[in-house]
């Protein structure tokens, strides 16, 4: 016998909602924004506008990082890795 739908209705307002972003996606963000720090620490210690860092090695580390910020927000883990991942 089926349950009633004020009871479904229920069960489903009990669950928990999921969190938009999981464990790995934070990860992601923190070392991407931990690069972005590194790279504008390492750009104020040189001291110098037409620097080495400055000129070739900080441009491409700073748009490296924003775009793996980028990934990490969209990142989705596959469902085959979900659900191994809640069975255990």
């Amino acid at each position: 016998m089926k349950s009633s739908p004020k009871k479904q209705a229920k069960k489903q307002a009990e669950q928990k909602p999921e969190m938009p972003l999981g464990k790995i996606n934070y990860l992601m963000i923190i070392l991407g924004a931990a690069v972005i720090a590194t790279s504008y620490g390492a750009m104020y210690l040189e001291k110098e506008v037409d620097g080495i860092f400055a000129l070739f090695i900080s441009p491409f580390t700073l748009l490296g990082s924003y775009a793996w910020i980028i990934f990490a927000l969209l990142y989705r883990p596959s469902a085959s890795k979900k659900g191994q991942n809640q069975s255990s």
